[in-house]
């Protein structure tokens, strides 16, 4: 049985939740993989795509260029990823996942698969299409949310720093 909050307050709580629940999770799987956040996050990017070069992950992950070798760096000591040369052009840097690393990530995550996998369960697959849908959807809106986010970050920061300077 499906419920549903009657109150459109009680609908934002469940969201919050519910966002709040994920991030949990992914800062306690990062922890137990022995990653920060950031480095579970390019993992995922890394494991998703295969591979990418080191300026695709800086833009995806949204750090600087120094930040993202720095990154690299951290994921290749903990066995995750390794940096080869690209066949194309030897003068960029692809960064891809090491053999048996994605493995050790799955076990990682197995609790949360698991757990939600009791919770797809109750649904119909209709319902689940409608869900999955959601989810295909609301990823790119979340990103569109974050680069948004970073942007006014960024401008609040810069307006911040020349007040300081004028004072």
């Amino acid at each position: 049985m499906i419920t549903t909050p009657a109150d459109p307050a009680d609908e934002h709580v469940v969201f919050r939740q519910y966002l709040d629940a994920v991030g949990l999770q992914g800062l306690a799987s990062a922890e137990a993989a022995g990653l920060h956040t950031s480095e579970w996050y390019a993992l995922s990017l890394i494991s998703l795509e295969g591979s990418l070069t080191s300026g695709e992950l800086a833009s995806r992950t949204g750090l600087t260029t120094g930040a993202t070798t720095r990154l690299i760096d951290r994921l290749e000591r903990a066995g995750y990823a390794r940096r080869a040369a690209d066949p194309k052009d030897r003068r960029r840097v692809i960064v891809e996942p090491v053999p048996g690393a994605l493995e050790r990530a799955e076990e990682v995550v197995g609790p949360a698969r698991r757990h939600i996998a009791e919770v797809l369960a109750r649904y119909t697959p209709e319902q689940r299409a409608l869900l999955f849908d959601y989810f295909r959807h609301a990823a790119p809106a979340f990103r569109a949310a974050t680069e948004e986010i970073r942007k006014a970050a960024t401008t609040q920061r810069t307006r911040t720093s020349r007040a300081k300077s004028d004072q």
